[in-house]
């Protein structure tokens, strides 16, 4: 498959299994883990990147994402499981 064939030339985003998932997530998502990382980054802006990064993972993990790759780092893996669990917990009590 193509990527047009998902997302078209001029869409923002594309709904899957009910989460509309915006063009640029994956990458946003890691960016915000190379933030997370930067040594020289503010504290504020640390967290930030942190919030930004557990928001995006409900939406690329229904993509599919994390059903073929996996992090190899154990801290990234942990946030990753955090958010998880976070709309697990939500969706249940929903």
């Amino acid at each position: 498959m193509r990527p047009e064939q998902i997302l078209g030339e001029n869409d923002q985003s594309v709904r899957i299994i009910g989460r509309d998932i915006r063009k640029g997530s994956i990458a946003a998502l890691l960016a915000s883990w190379r933030d997370i990382n930067e040594p020289g980054l503010a504290a504020a802006a640390r967290d930030q990147a942190r919030s930004d990064l557990l928001a995006l993972v409900p939406a690329v993990a229904a993509a599919g994402l994390f059903e073929v790759f996996m992090p190899r780092d154990p801290a990234l893996a942990d946030l990753i499981d955090q958010a998880l669990a976070a709309q697990a917990r939500h969706s249940s009590s929903a």
